[in-house]
């Protein structure tokens, strides 16, 4: 389902979320209300696919609530898992530079909403406003500089280093502190965060074990509990 609103019908909170976005963090408060003013809203259910590789693109995301998984798939139908992104996180800009079809495909690991904002909305703005452009480029660079990390990853460091790699991204972005440690509620299946690792299931999960034998975090569902972030830090490098 897809829901338009205007400027003064964004809530408190949506305001809060697009402001740490790339797109909208070097905007004062009347530019930011004026491209918020062009902002569509996309409700998705867990599962279902945004937009799927190949397809034309015409807008980016910024995500207000939820996660979403950024996938390639393999001409054996294989999924690689490239990124999972949460609140605040900006994808699709690609398309804005570079209009051929889109690399990936974007789905939903829960429920979520976005904001979308047209190519045709964006470049107006952009035209009287070239700092948003600096930014833009900074965070493609940062994506970039991402892609290279996992790169070398996958060619230098063992599974487990890269399990405890991911956990800690995920960590960082979606943990929140408790009185044992940190909660990572990550929302991916098994299968799912073996494919963000670029490795089989049965690998990771017993990298996940050995992690877990050593008291470093506690498996459970979709989630896991770090009691020892620092011993990850350590196998991670």
């Amino acid at each position: 389902m897809v829901v338009g609103y205007r400027g003064g019908n964004v809530n408190d909170r949506d305001v809060e979320v697009l402001g740490r976005a790339p797109l909208f963090e070097a905007l004062d408060e009347e530019g930011s209300k004026a491209l918020r003013a062009t902002v569509t809203e996309v409700h998705l259910s867990r599962g279902q696919t945004l937009f799927s590789e190949d397809q034309e693109g015409d807008r980016l995301y910024v995500i207000l609530e939820g996660k979403i998984k950024l996938t390639r798939t393999a001409p054996d139908g294989r999924e690689n898992l490239l990124s999972v992104l949460g609140p605040s996180e900006m994808f699709g800009e690609l398309s804005l530079f570079d209009p051929r079809p889109r690399t990936a495909s974007a789905i939903a690991v829960t429920e979520g909403r976005l904001a979308a904002l047209s190519h045709s909305d964006l470049w107006p703005f952009l035209k009287g406003h070239p700092e948003i452009g600096i930014h833009l480029l900074r965070a493609l660079a940062q994506r970039l500089r991402r892609t290279n990390e996992i790169m070398a990853d996958l060619v230098f460091t063992d599974v487990p280093g890269r399990v405890a790699k991911a956990l800690l991204d995920l960590a960082e972005r979606f943990g929140q502190p408790t009185e044992t440690g940190l909660h990572v509620h990550h929302d991916l299946t098994q299968e799912e965060l073996a494919q963000l690792v670029g490795a089989s299931r049965e690998t990771v999960n017993k990298a996940l074990a050995d992690f877990a034998q050593r008291g470093w975090l506690r498996i459970e569902a979709r989630a896991v509990q770090v009691l020892d972030i620092e011993r990850l830090r350590k196998r991670s490098r």
